[in-house]
């Protein structure tokens, strides 16, 4: 099956994942891929962590004893896995090792109101451009039990929070995910709102973006700046870095058909070759890959 148009179009690749036999992935909420193109799955299940490479074979997993609620999932440009498990009330820092380096929050303990972490939903990094040994910045969307986004140092130091619960510009009804742009502007899926919203580095709001359908989570291609966003309502839709819809698929009915959607989009990301991938929730093992023929 072909969805998309233009320089967007993709085959849908049936069952590229081979897990190992007897395992249950369960519902997958996240996926991230490493400068490598392995492919990190994000599981609610025995497995919570699973790597496999670009055609679907295992590698390895991590994360038992430690991820116990799988929400989102950010690899960043020196390939540290950051996983936030929302009902742990944490962001946890892995290397590609598989240990753990670092973790934002107090696990099992949520934060007092409106102060990190009351169920976190994902989170992101900036890089310094310059001064690669400086420390990055670090974002939390951190949505079911606040309404804010945080940021950080990446040593862990709270340097500012924003957010309150509502509908106008700056506020929130569900902060989904986080992501920051070539131009560090950092966008937020606002998924209650069915919008995304955009601020600059310092949390002050600069615009919004509609025509969405409850976005879960977007991934900004920084080769190409293509805005990719998973939206619940069974949807995929691809945008310019300025707004402009570039194609979308589903949106329908509940269909297992290859490139249809049964339990909604949750994560997406783009491999270096533009390999799209999304996982799903309210349905188990759903993880589709989506391979260019534009």
């Amino acid at each position: 099956m072909t969805v998309g148009e233009g320089k967007f179009r993709y085959e849908v690749c049936a069952k590229w994942l081979r897990p190992p036999a007897d395992w249950k992935l369960g519902v997958i909420p996240a996926v991230a891929c490493d400068s490598s193109d392995r492919v990190y799955l994000y599981c609610r299940g025995d497995h919570p962590l699973v790597v496999f490479s670009p055609e679907g074979d295992f590698i390895k997993e991590w994360g038992k004893g430690i991820l116990n609620s799988a929400h989102g999932l950010w690899i960043d440009d020196r390939n540290f896995i950051y996983c936030t498990d929302h009902t742990s009330h944490s962001v946890f820092v892995f290397n590609s090792s598989g240990e753990l380096v670092r973790t934002f929050g107090t696990p099992n303990e949520p934060g007092a109101p409106n102060n990190p972490f009351n169920q976190p939903t994902d989170s992101t990094t900036l890089t310094p451009r310059v001064d690669s040994s400086a420390e990055s910045l670090v974002f939390v969307s951190d949505g079911y039990g606040n309404r804010r986004v945080h940021k950080f140092s990446q040593s862990g130091r709270l340097l500012r929070s924003w957010g309150t619960e509502g509908s106008g510009p700056g506020q929130f009804r569900l902060p989904h995910c986080v992501r920051v742009d070539r131009f560090q502007r950092v966008w937020v899926c606002d998924r209650e709102n069915d919008r995304i919203q955009i601020f600059d580095i310092d949390g002050d709001y600069l615009e919004e973006r509609k025509g969405l359908k409850r976005p879960c989570s977007l991934f900004i291609d920084p080769k190409t700046d293509v805005v990719y966003v998973a939206e619940l309502e069974r949807r995929v839709s691809i945008w310019t870095l300025d707004g402009a819809l570039i194609t979308h698929w589903g949106g329908g009915k509940i269909s297992d058909r290859p490139g249809e959607f049964v339990g909604g989009p949750h994560g997406i990301w783009v491999d270096s070759q533009g390999n799209l991938y999304v996982t799903e929730v309210f349905a188990e093992e759903r993880v589709q890959k989506f391979v260019p023929v534009g």
